[in-house]
């Protein structure tokens, strides 16, 4: 298949003051015939997600992620449904317990992440007959039990920095759960520049939010980078979280995130799309903010 049939959904993140300009990019990614949009929590994501149901045309979009602790299920249920009505059902809704951070901040009591997650979709599936027809429900998924659950009760699964030589793995072991239809997709932070070192090195930076979180440590343990794991394990427990990168090897880092060139780029999703699960480009770049990033995906598709 062309490598011009496999492009890619790509994250947008609508950031104060910056808005307007991502909603022009959008409508961009859509004139140009990208699949799909999507839409992290950063800068509100039910607003952007509003807003690109009108400004947009035929690409879908989803949350990726909404963290169900920010708004009641009943709430979600109203707002996920009329998006999903006024878009034409363009509209999926992405949903996750987030991470520790985020939920010691807001300051919420918790239970099991699989408990939680299937009590707030259960209310807001009886919400459906007052709010109206819910749009397809995807959930943030890392290990077996996520997905395992994902495939009971939603409609799709989204990864985030995913190992994609572990994706076949994974997935094997749940073939037979998947239902026609179910969304597999994975965000991927990339960065296009033909300098390697410089594109991974913003990866890094990237990376160090993540690899502080034990669940992904555990989740990048079981795809077979213990060493690395283990060495960042270390370091934390020394006190020395801003060293973590000096544990990340480049065999781990070209694996769950994308650096280099543009062919290097286009090769690397379309291997996911020969792995079974839609990437997602999550754009930084090396000389410019979000929207930059955005353009030279946009031009290295051109």
């Amino acid at each position: 298949m062309p490598l011009e049939d496999n492009l890619p959904a790509v994250s947008v993140v609508a950031t104060p003051t910056k808005r307007g300009a991502i909603l022009e990019l959008a409508a961009l990614l859509d004139e140009r015939g990208f699949p799909a949009l999507a839409c992290p929590s950063l800068g509100g994501t039910l607003g952007l997600c509003t807003s690109l149901s009108h400004r947009t045309q035929k690409i879908r979009f989803f949350t990726s992620i909404q963290p169900i602790y920010y708004n009641h299920p009943v709430e979600a249920a109203n707002t996920a449904a009329h998006i999903h009505e006024v878009s034409g059902g363009r509209f999926g809704f992405g949903i996750g317990v987030s991470h520790g951070p985020v939920v010691t901040r807001l300051g919420v009591q918790v239970g099991k992440p699989l408990t939680d997650i299937n009590n707030y979709v259960e209310a807001m599936k009886k919400q459906e007959q007052f709010s109206g027809q819910l749009p397809p429900i995807y959930l943030a998924t890392m290990r077996d039990k996520m997905l395992s659950l994902a495939t009971r009760i939603a409609d799709g699964a989204i990864w985030a920095n995913a190992s994609l030589r572990h994706m076949p793995t994974q997935l094997a072991r749940h073939s037979g759960e998947f239902r026609p239809g179910f969304m597999r997709t994975n965000m991927i932070p990339t960065v296009i520049d033909d300098d390697v070192e410089a594109a991974r090195a913003i990866n890094r930076k990237t990376m160090r939010g993540y690899v502080i979180l034990p669940n992904y440590r555990n989740y990048w343990r079981e795809a077979g980078y213990a060493e690395e794991m283990d060495a960042i394990e270390k370091l934390l427990a020394e006190g020395r979280r801003d060293d973590v990168v000096s544990a990340m090897s480049d065999a781990w880092l070209d694996d769950c995130t994308l650096s280099g060139s543009v062919d290097r780029v286009r090769n690397g999703l379309a291997a996911w799309y020969d792995a079974g699960v839609t990437p997602i480009a999550v754009m930084s770049s090396t000389s410019g903010g979000q929207a930059h990033a955005i353009r030279q995906l946009i031009d290295a598709y051109a």
